[in-house]
Order: C-alpha cells, then structure tokens, then sequence
C-alpha cells in the first residue's frame, strides 16, 4: 500500500499539509483550529471535596478531563500549560490515537522569560540595550522548553507601552519603536534559531497585535485609541520586526482598537500583518478573545464571533472550555464562513507541524528533561543577562562598594528569592535562586559582616490574578510581622554599619496581567523605611527592584546612589553582588522615560515640539515639567567623551543613504561598557515630527584609555514616517538634526546636520 503523502518526512511541509488537509472532514478541521488551556494532571479530587467546591471551581477543576475527551475525538489541535514530560507524551499519545489520521498536537506556554532557569524580566533585557543578550537568554529558555514538550511559546511580548500604570509595561521592551524593534527580532532568533524545526528551539508568538499595550488608563484589558499616524509609527514597527525576523506565530490581542475587537479585525490581521507585512505564519487569539467578540458586544453569538474571527484571519482560538471555532461547521452550513476560509486556517497550522517534524517525533524523552534543566550553563548566562541590565540611576562616589566591613542590608525584597525572579514564570525553583542577600553575603566574603533586616512589609500580596493558582513559592509574611518594632530594628541595623544598602520597590505580583496601579507611590511605608535609614548619616545605596518607574523625588534629592536591578532572575543576586562591588560596571539604559509622578503619565522623550516650546514655560504650575530620568540615561562607573557626529555626504537625495560616525572614548581607569544612541529631528517637512527620534545603539565595550569610532546609516528606512496628511509612508525633503551621545538629552554640542534634497 502506498504511503500518503502527508506522512512522508521527505515531501515539502507545503505538499503534506495539502494532502493531509484533503482528508479532513469539516468537523476535523475546526478540531485543528482550537487550542484548549489544560490545568493540572486531570485527576479529580475526592469526592466530598468536589461537592463542596462553588460551580465556577468545579468547572475549572473538571476541566482538564474535558480536554482529554476532545482529544480522544480528535477535536483539537494544541494544548497550553503542560511541562510535565510525562502528561505531554500521554496527551500526545491521545491526540495520535484519538485523530482518524494520527495528528499530533503542538504544544505552547508562556515562556516569557525563562522555565526552569528564570532570566531577568523582559524590560530589563530590553534595559540592556543589547539585542545579542536577549536572544542568547531566550536560546536558553527555547532549549529548556523544547525538553519538556514544549513546541511554541507565546513570546515575545512587542507592545508598545507608554504608561507604566500598565502592568504588562515589565513583559515588553518600553516607549520607543526602534528599541522595541530590535529586541523583539533578537527574542525572535533567540527562540527559533536559523529555522523553525531547528534542534532544540521553539516557534516565536510574538504578541498582542496590535495596540494593546495603549489601554486607556493604563487598565490592563481596556480599550485602546489609538491615532492611525501613532499605530503606524510607534506600535506596528516592532511586530513588522519581528515578523521579518521570521516569527512563526502571532498572538492577536483582547481589546477593542479605535472600535473594532482586534481579534475581528480584517484589517490588522489581514490587510495589515498579511497584505503589508508579507506574515506567512498562523495567527492564535489570546486566551478566550474569540469568545470575547461576543461579550464585547461585537459578535451577535459564539457562531458569529468564530466566523468573524476567522474571516478576519484568525487562525486558531485559545479558549479554555466550548470553543466558538467548535461552531465553525454550522457557521459553513450557514454560509457565513466559507470550507475554503477554513482550510486556508487549517493548512497554515498543519505546516507548522510537518516544519516541527512533530509526525516523526511527537514525543518528548522524559529521561533527558532533567539533564537540560539542570546544566550550569543556563545560570551563567542568566546571571551575565542580568549584569547587563541594571541601570546606575545616580552615584554620588559611593559605589562601587570598597572595603566595607559592615554592611547593612535592608528590605523584605533583599531576601525573596520568589519576588527576585518576577513575574510570568511557572516552572521555576525557589530553592536555587539567589536573592540579593544572598549574593552579597557569598560576594562579600570572610571577615565582612553582612547582616539583614526586612524593615516594614513590601506591600500586600494579595492579588486576585488568573495566574494564582498557577504559581507556587509565593512567599508570605507572618501574621505578626511588626511593621514598626521591625523599622526600629533596621535603623540601629543601618546606624552600626558602615554603609545599608536598601531593596525597595514591588512584589512582583503587583505588575504583569491583572496588575495594572493606579499610583507609582513606593508600597506600603517603604518610604519611611528608606528615609529613616539616610537620617541615620550612614553611606545608602537605594536599589529599586521593580518592572515599572516607581516615584522616587526624594530618594533621587536624598539618596546617594540609587540602581535599578529590576527582577534580575534565577542568579539575579550574584549579578548585583558583582555590580555593587564593581566586578562589572553597570552600563543599563532606561528603555523608558522615568516621570516624577504619576501626574505625568504618559510622558515620552518623543513629543512634538508644539506651538509654545518646552523651554519657554512650564507645562505644570505644581511640578516640574520633566521627567526625573530621560529615556536611554543610565551612568557608569567609568566616564566617556563623545566627539563632534560626521555626517557623509552631509547632503543626500530622496532614497539616498548617509553614514554618521562618532568617536567615543573611555576617559577612566575602568573597563566599561558604553551604549552610544543616535537621534534625529527633521526640522520641516509633510508632517510634524518629535524632537528626538532614536535611529540606531550600539552597546560597546571600552577598556580604560580605549578610543573607538562608531557608524551608523541613516537612510530610507529610518527617514520615512507614515504621514496622517497623505495617509501613507513619506520621506521628506528636509533639514535632519543628528546626535549621537549618551542619552536622549544628548545636546546640540555633539551634533551635526543632514540635507536631504
């Protein structure tokens, strides 16, 4: 008998796909379009306990057992939240037996940033400002993944975030596009490696298109309004990114944008990411988002939202119970939805199987899982990652730390080993990660005394998030913790010590989904903790452990150093011990514009100049118009001077190409790293446009005395805009400012000036 086509591993994916695709019945392929979360092992508890558990718990608990029936019927196509070596093969195992033809499932997860080896958060590798740093971690996190049974991970997160009451703002790469840009392609290699299917990587699902992360209000799922110029401009460049970096997968977002549900819309999922960008992969909804199109009032019922859904160009639904895509056969029958609309679905998710090689090898091998999640290496370069990230805000002389042999070390967050990996993991284990303390005590050495008080509570840790009871290590706080006898202890602490290093900041369960703040106050009397300790007089490092900018007016006014350490990871301690010593020189850069208060947000360093300048008068009579850290500022422990920026030719066409160079060096006694930023402001043209526009970094390493010359181009990839006046991509005749420095308030001193006829 003759072997189909669609089970030989040497035809094309494109020509298995097909023939697979014609042996499907209608019902077979709606079962290939849905994608069922799956909690827990499947087995239900005790009976009693079962009975009394509310109706909505009981659902949640039975629910894996519904999964597995639609997998015996070969009614689905993917499963999310499985890690378990084990449960994957034999849910593997029940697909294959259960589908007529022996498809295999694809299995995904929120592989964010990092499984078992947690790196740092995703906007402290976008702090980083080195695209080679992200995609080698991510390497790291697709390996581990792929050891477990893991396919395809929805990641990265490429949104665009402006307001840091947005609790995702920690998931993304920041405010600007041209950064967003180069991190996500760099997650996007990172992940995937040369080729889908490549040994040990997964499928990159970049996220959540488009515009989700300009919720009004900064409140995680509310809608977005966003001009057609900004979404152009500023939101779409880093999916375009990623798309070109060769995505396999696109996760459509929640949220209505300017009206329409952008898992309904034909113009973002079709016109736009298709038509525009030329993405070839399959689109997946976020979690329930086909559902949704119905709650949001968009959709007349669930056979509607599937049709429209999928005649949008929306490929596959995530649900969690009754897919609306389960209704797509009554929806052809109807004639709302053409078979052939449903096969162009189909055929994109059956070739990215056959391009895993998941029909030659669905399943996992359970006795090499644990050698990969253990190797040492994913620890090293985690704790490199996150040496890479921190960002010296201010340092009065005081870091590095230098022969101190009392040190005080102050805050709950200094010794939480679950709050030190941050959100949007959950594989990991507490029981390696090195906290803070931790790494300065091992730092520090014999004959130094390293002591710990947490001082008064971080803030409250309870949080009514979907990820609950998903997570697990969450650490806790007695009872009969006194705030106020504790305070007292850390002040004698500090007033012993020769210098109190101070953790302030969040929990990390207070940022991410379902985490949006209303306040960047510091939680809780961490305040007054950081203030009691610098009345003291004793020498203070502040360190801000956080995935948003938290209002610090005082501690900048006050405090004599203050880094940002974010949540540094699986070895995020040893990575501060190393900086605060000075093994490494901090060399982070704000991937956002850091406000003073919340009375600000948003505010962006790439604002239009507007009728009456900045520089002529306040825009606040009660507070100061500028932020407290500009976008790309971070110092170092050495010091660079930049000289005057080349332009050549400094006169170029429409289309022409110019090159800008600069020469940096490192003027100090100390190797360093050093992140030269170029920015651009075209004087006139079509539209209005910012005052400063990032165009291109380089992250460099200086040793002390050391000169290097740095290039860049400035052609018609970074000088067109999309124009609301033609509405369409433009590249003016102009004046073209150029800067190259340090930072976004880089000055006219290191400019020069580019002619474009």
């Amino acid at each position: 008998m003759t072997q189909p086509t669609y089970l030989d591993p040497n035809q094309s994916p494109e020509r298995r796909a097909d023939d697979l695709l014609g042996r499907l019945t209608l019902e077979e392929k709606a079962g290939q379009l849905t994608q069922y979360f799956y909690f827990g092992t499947g087995e239900l508890p005790d009976p009693a306990v079962l009975e009394a558990m509310s109706e909505e718990e009981r659902q949640v608990v039975q629910q894996p057992l519904a999964v597995e029936a639609a997998l015996e019927q070969g009614a689905a196509g993917s499963v999310l939240f499985v890690v378990n070596p084990a449960l994957h093969n034999r849910l593997q195992r029940k697909a294959i037996e259960g589908s007529r033809l022996g498809i295999p499932l694809i299995f995904g997860f929120d592989v964010i940033h990092g499984l078992r080896t947690v790196l740092p958060v995703p906007i402290a590798l976008a702090a980083s400002w080195s695209p080679e740093t992200a995609a080698e971690g991510q390497a790291v996190a697709a390996r581990e993944a792929r050891a477990v049974g893991i396919h395809w991970t929805f990641a990265p997160m490429v949104d665009i975030a402006r307001d840091p009451r947005w609790g995702r703002i920690v998931e993304g790469a920041g405010e600007d596009p041209i950064l967003g840009g180069a991190v996500a392609a760099a997650q996007v290699r990172g992940f995937q490696g040369e080729r889908i299917g490549a040994d040990e990587r997964v499928i990159a699902g970049p996220k959540h298109f488009a515009g989700y992360g300009a919720a009004l209000g900064g409140r995680d799922y509310d809608d977005a309004d966003i001009s057609d110029a900004e979404l152009h401009n500023v939101y779409l460049p880093p999916f375009r990114a990623a798309v070109e970096a060769g995505a396999g997968n696109i996760m459509s977002a929640y949220m209505d944008l300017n009206g329409v549900p952008a898992s309904g819309s034909r113009w973002l999922l079709t016109d736009i990411l298709r038509d525009e960008f030329g993405f070839d992969g399959w689109v997946v909804s976020d979690a329930n988002a086909v559902r949704s199109l119905a709650t949001q009032h968009f959709a007349r019922d669930l056979t509607d939202a599937g049709a429209r859904a999928l005649n949008a160009g929306l490929d596959m639904e995530m649900c969690m119970f009754d897919p609306a895509f389960g209704r797509l056969p009554e929806a052809v029958a109807a004639g709302v939805v053409t078979e052939e609309a449903v096969d162009t679905a189909v055929r994109r998710v059956l070739e990215a199987k056959f391009r895993l090689g998941l029909f030659e090898n669905p399943y996992v091998d359970e006795a090499a899982a644990p050698g990969v999640l253990s190797d040492a290496v994913h620890r090293d370069v985690a704790r490199k990652a996150a040496e890479k990230t921190f960002v010296l805000l201010k340092n009065d002389g005081i870091l590095p730390l230098a022969g101190q042999r009392r040190i005080a070390v102050i805050g709950q967050l200094a010794d939480s080993p679950r709050d030190t990996l941050g959100p949007w993991v959950f594989d990991h284990d507490v029981d390696e990660t090195v906290t803070i303390l931790e790494g300065l005590r091992a730092r520090a050495g014999e004959g130094v005394q390293v002591e710990h008080a947490p001082g008064v509570r971080a803030g409250s840790r309870v949080f009514p998030s979907m990820f609950d009871r998903m997570d697990h290590g969450l650490p806790t706080v007695a009872d009969d913790f006194d705030d106020d006898a504790e305070l007292g202890r850390a002040v004698e602490l500090a007033r012993s010590a020769e210098v109190a290093i101070v953790v302030i900041g969040q929990n990390q369960n207070m940022i991410g989904e379902k985490a949006s703040t209303s306040t960047l106050d510091l939680p809780g009397r961490q305040l007054e903790l950081l203030q009691a300790v610098v009345a003291t007089g004793t020498p203070t490092v502040a360190l801000v452990m956080s995935g948003r900018p938290l209002d610090l007016r005082w501690a900048a006014r006050n405090v004599p150093a203050i880094l940002q350490v974010w949540y540094p990871g699986t070895r995020g301690g040893e990575a501060v011990a190393s900086a605060l010593f000075g093994d490494v020189a901090p060399a982070g850069r704000l991937p956002f514009t850091w406000p003073r208060t919340v009375g600000q947000v948003p505010m962006v360093y790439s604002h239009y100049r507007t009728f009456q300048p900045e520089e002529q008068g306040q825009r606040y009579w009660d507070e100061e118009s500028t932020p407290l850290w500009v976008f790309g500022h971070g110092l170092s422990y050495a010091s660079f001077r930049y000289g005057d920026a080349r332009v050549e030719p400094a006169e170029i066409g429409v289309g022409g190409t110019a090159t800008v160079a600069v020469e940096v060096t490192n003027t100090s006694g100390v190797a360093a790293d050093e992140v030269v930023q170029l920015y651009i402001h075209q004087r006139h043209g079509t539209s209005t446009r910012p005052i400063r526009e990032l165009k291109g970094f380089q992250r460099l390493t200086l040793v002390a005395g050391e000169t290097r010359t740095v290039t860049f181009e400035l052609g018609p990839d970074q000088l067109r805009y999309w124009s609301a006046a033609t509405r369409d991509w433009v590249q003016d005749a102009t004046e073209i400012d150029v800067w190259v420095g340090g930072s976004s308030a880089v000055t006219e001193g290191t400019g020069a000036l580019l002619t474009v006829r």
